[in-house]
């Protein structure tokens, strides 16, 4: 069964008041538009278009919660849609964060359950069991994002030009920065600088406003991104200490259908652009920065991968012409996009599904039924459609589960 769903985006002060409305064709509404989710997750439940068609449910968890055999075949027994697909559009940086693993999450939550915290407490770290890995497809002709700990030599290699550019100025204050080139010779040099930074430790501030100052002054030799980033992280988060973490971090810039895969204890922030966004359904997320929010130091550490990463690429397959398939090493979700001037191509489906077309139109065809999407519309897919083929011009993302890489019912 195709049943078509639509939602309101999420009017996040850090969303862009133009990107999701030129891309589906909305009239936009005025207001900050972040994240249009597509989904069951109870904070912004997918609307189902022909109610009659759900045995009256109005939204997607309604219709879970009422008909989970018909809505998630094989997932009937969680109860749950394991995946969130949103269109992102970031105007400005979203804070450094970083998500626990599937043992992380199921400790974390009964933690706090016995400690008695409440769901809603801006205290708490688990609002729910599951792990949150996610990957994001730039649509936009940029799209900027931190993803991941560099090597200590090459964030040395950033400091140390901090240093010289400092160096030249009529009144050197170069301390600060030769804090910062001990502490990464430390014994676990990553944790213990981030530990440093993120609580504030002593020298912290007169640190992050010389490295914000020195970045402004346009002296330090090479490094453009890193710096271009400090001063959009210091234009929207003064004196904040995740100005210098994210010399720690990868800076990236993706083009148009480059992709990210984040897993747990990834530390990350999108910075701008617009993007297909695809995750695990969960609210868990340890902030480390760039945020008004609640930081809880000990847990972020104990979240955090500290091993240096390349910038973590997702490159797809391409299984026939006009389609690739983003695939992750967890079973929650895949990403699949299809796009050509005369598609004809097929996907088997191996759980429930979502699509949304972002250009031209396309129809899809299950082993039950068919349906035509056009630009700006969306629709979930149930299970029993088996094999779904694409036929049309357009350019359409669907989300659906990856038992490739587990049993899917792992929650």
């Amino acid at each position: 069964m195709f049943v078509r769903v639509t939602n309101t985006p999420r009017p996040y002060a850090w969303g862009s008041t133009t990107a999701i409305a030129e891309l589906l064709g909305r009239v936009p509404s005025g207001q900050p538009e972040a994240e249009l989710w597509l989904g069951a997750h109870s904070g912004s439940p997918s609307v189902i278009l022909d109610p009659g068609q759900t045995g009256g449910a109005a939204d997607l968890a309604a219709w879970i919660a009422a008909d989970p055999r018909t809505a998630l075949g094989p997932f009937a027994e969680s109860g749950r849609l394991p995946f969130l697909l949103k269109i992102l559009a970031a105007d400005s940086p979203l804070s450094l964060q970083a998500h626990p693993t599937p043992e992380q999450a199921v400790a974390g939550f009964e933690r706090e359950n016995a400690l008695g915290v409440p769901l809603d407490a801006p205290e708490r770290n688990y609002k729910d069991a599951f792990p949150k890995p996610e990957l994001i497809y730039a649509l936009s002709r940029t799209f900027d994002a931190l993803c991941g700990f560099r090597p200590v030599e090459e964030i040395r290699s950033v400091v140390l030009a901090l240093l010289d550019a400092d160096a030249q100025r009529e009144d050197p204050q170069p301390q600060p920065l030769e804090d910062l080139l001990a502490s990464l010779e430390a014994d676990d040099p990553l944790a213990d600088t981030v530990e440093w930074l993120i609580s504030n430790g002593s020298g912290v501030p007169t640190l992050v406003d010389l490295v914000t100052s020195l970045a402004f002054d346009g002296n330090v030799a090479g490094h453009t991104a890193e710096l271009e980033t400090v001063r959009t992280l210091a234009a929207e988060y003064p004196g904040d200490p995740g100005i210098v973490i994210s010399l720690l971090v990868n800076s990236v810039t993706l083009s148009t259908g480059e992709s990210l895969y984040l897993p747990a204890g990834n530390i990350h922030a999108y910075l701008n652009g617009l993007g297909v966004e695809l995750m695990a359904a969960s609210d868990n997320v340890l902030r480390g920065g760039l945020t008004p929010k609640h930081i809880d130091v000990p847990e972020l550490l104990g979240v955090l991968s500290f091993e240096p990463v390349p910038v973590p690429y997702l490159h797809p397959s391409s299984p026939a012409a006009g389609l690739e398939v983003f695939t992750p090493d967890v079973p929650d979700f895949v990403l699949v996009r299809a796009n050509d001037s005369d598609l004809d191509a097929s996907y088997a489906l191996t759980g429930p599904a979502i699509a949304i077309c972002t250009n031209g139109s396309v129809s899809l065809t299950g082993g039950t039924s068919s349906v035509v999407v056009g630009r700006g519309e969306s629709v979930y897919v149930t299970p029993d459609e088996g094999e779904l083929r694409f036929a049309g011009s357009g350019e359409l993302f669907l989300a659906t589960t990856n038992t490739g890489a587990g049993d899917p019912r792992w929650h």
